[in-house]
């Protein structure tokens, strides 16, 4: 054998393992993209339903590992193969462990990623309002039986759209739109919100309410770990170097794209670009670039972009404004509507200098293509339609799909989990909490006893008594430290701070989230609470309205009440006294 031969052959194994191993390593990336879900679809709901959103999440998977071990990729990737449709299972990963290894982990791993991700993309547009146990057995169906046999349709090699030459790289079709479609379907049948779509008598919606996430930090910081997971799920399967490069290339310059033009759309259309929006749309643009990851040039990520990034608003207001769908994270717009786009724009974008060598629609002329991917996402959407209509249908007749309207009130955290809040420090846990109290001294009396203190004589609270006077002034937060200041220079020895949001006659200013106008925005300002008595109430008021007053809408307000009494804890001091100094 020629030394030419040899090299070849060991450059070519040494190739093989190498990327043996980044198949692997982009399955791990894949399964992190679990964590970029779960932020994204908590941040872009309200705090009392965090906890849930978290478990189902880690539902998804550890429920589909389980039943996609049992029976699913055995229906997805079984040798034996029924007429293109559904593989026959053989049980071989219990059967025959080793030969399993030695033919299928590192497959069964990958696919195992990706049944888990079609999953755990309906979480989001149920939430807040649908029963645990209902989500766990949905997540049980469509990792058994829906998810495995359509997927096998595209990536079995005997699957009958894969001897069609239907193309999907990397899922745009056989997860996204499948997890879309069960998206819509789900939202459907479980409803809107409580106080989403505000109705008249005759049933008709007459307004829709904004329903913020309670964190967009949370959902940016979700959006960025998938575009992370994004390069492992597209580029996992790649053959060569030259094949990853492109795939990395495409999958970053559509999200991109896609970003830039839904930031500029949504800025001309609201006045002011759209944080929330502008994050979907990179999911949206890496949602549309999947299946031609590896057939389409620079020219075709760009335009699959430009689509992308005006298709996920359009999507996501038309089904909220006009179909009263209530989606909380647009899940539908992301998945359903840029699967579909992407599954398409193979047959009319690949470019057949790219690695994948397809023949696309505008560089051949050729509608074959176009066809096959139009026919293939038809047939997984109505496949994915049916299917999971019935299993929404019969969960909703049997166990029932939405907890009661008291439960959603509350937050799913605390009536499917016990769980107070997924951010402890901010609720008043007192009561359930034991401090060690049990050496205590009970105290007895009118007047405390308080051993560090000398105790002052109290005077009876009777006619003719100082009175007693609360100064309450609203103001913006850039002036306080200037206000506060000046309170101390005339005598205010004590006042209480706080941060609030409010809004004067003006409503605050309009403002959109996600394309619905927030009924009356909420200003972030700074309220001083202060008791006076000593000092005159007027000077008090002259004092502050110097220090406040720009001219402008939103200096703020004061407010003046009576009040009854004023008594000093710690020394139990009533009256006049409680407000003055310690001498």
């Amino acid at each position: 054998m020629a030394i030419e031969e040899v090299t070849t052959i060991v450059q070519e194994a040494v190739t093989s393992e190498v990327f043996g191993v980044w198949f692997l390593i982009g399955a791990a990336l894949v399964f992190f993209m679990q964590a970029g879900f779960a932020m994204v679809e908590t941040g872009f709901t309200r705090a009392k339903n965090a906890g849930n959103i978290i478990m189902k999440n880690l539902m998804d998977f550890c429920i589909g590992t389980v039943v996609f071990v049992a029976l699913g990729f055995s229906l997805m990737m079984a040798e034996d193969y029924a007429f293109g449709f559904i593989g026959i299972p053989n049980l071989k990963i219990f059967t025959d462990f080793a030969g399993f290894i030695e033919r299928n982990a590192s497959s069964f791993v990958f696919n195992l990623v990706f049944c888990a991700t079609a999953a755990t993309i309906v979480s989001g547009s149920m939430a807040e309002r649908t029963k645990f146990i209902s989500y766990c057995i949905y997540s049980a169906v469509i990792s058994l039986f829906v998810y495995p046999v359509e997927a096998g349709w595209v990536w079995n090699s005997q699957g009958w759209l894969a001897q069609l030459g239907f193309h999907d790289f990397a899922g745009s079709a056989a997860i996204h739109s499948v997890g879309g479609m069960t998206a819509l379907i789900g939202a459907i049948m479980v409803g809107p919100r409580l106080g989403k779509y505000v109705k008249d008598q005759k049933g008709t919606v007459k307004k829709v309410n904004a329903i913020p996430g309670h964190s967009i930090t949370l959902g940016a910081l979700g959006c960025f770990i998938l575009w992370f997971g994004w390069y492992g799920f597209n580029g996992a399967a790649a053959w060569s170097g030259a094949s990853l490069a492109s795939i990395f290339l495409t999958t970053t310059i559509a999200p991109a794209v896609a970003t830039c033009v839904t930031m500029i759309y949504t800025w001309v259309k609201n006045g002011k670009p759209d944080v929330s929006m502008c994050l979907n749309a990179s999911l949206a643009g890496l949602v549309g670039i999947t299946a031609g990851c590896d057939a389409l040039d620079a020219f075709g990520s760009i335009v699959v972009g430009v689509v992308s990034g005006i298709l996920v608003v359009v999507v996501v207001e038309f089904l909220d404004l006009k179909l009263h769908i209530d989606d909380p994270v647009g899940a539908v717009g992301v998945h359903m509507a840029n699967g579909i786009w992407g599954t398409l724009a193979v047959g009319l974008l690949a470019d057949p200098a790219a690695p994948a060598g397809l023949e696309g629609l505008l560089y051949t002329g050729n509608p074959k293509l176009l066809g096959i991917q139009a026919m293939g996402i038809a047939a997984i959407l109505v496949w994915t339609g049916v299917l999971m209509t019935i299993v929404f249908a019969v969960i909703k007749k049997t166990i029932g799909l939405r907890v009661s309207g008291e439960e959603e009130v509350k937050g799913l955290d605390s009536t499917e989990h016990g769980l107070p809040s997924a951010y402890a420090d901010f609720v008043p846990a007192v009561e359930s909490l034991d401090y060690g109290f049990e050496d205590a001294v009970a105290v007895t009396g009118d007047t405390p006893v308080a051993e560090a203190v000398p105790v002052k004589k109290v005077p009876s609270f009777e006619e003719g008594t100082p009175k007693f006077t609360k100064i309450e002034i609203v103001c913006k937060e850039a002036r306080f430290e200037t206000l506060k200041a000046a309170l101390m220079n005339i005598g205010i020895t004590g006042m209480t701070v706080s941060h609030v949001l409010g809004c004067g006659i003006q409503k605050g200013k309009p403002e959109f989230y996600r394309g619905v106008q927030v009924e009356a925005n909420l200003l972030p300002k700074i309220q001083i609470d202060i008791v006076v008595s000593k000092v005159p109430v007027q000077h008090v008021i002259e004092t502050a309205k110097r220090v406040l007053y720009t001219g402008h809408i939103g200096d703020g307000k004061i407010f003046v009440y009576d009040v009854e009494n004023v008594v000093k804890i710690r020394t139990g001091e009533e009256g006049y006294d409680a407000l003055q100094d310690v001498e």
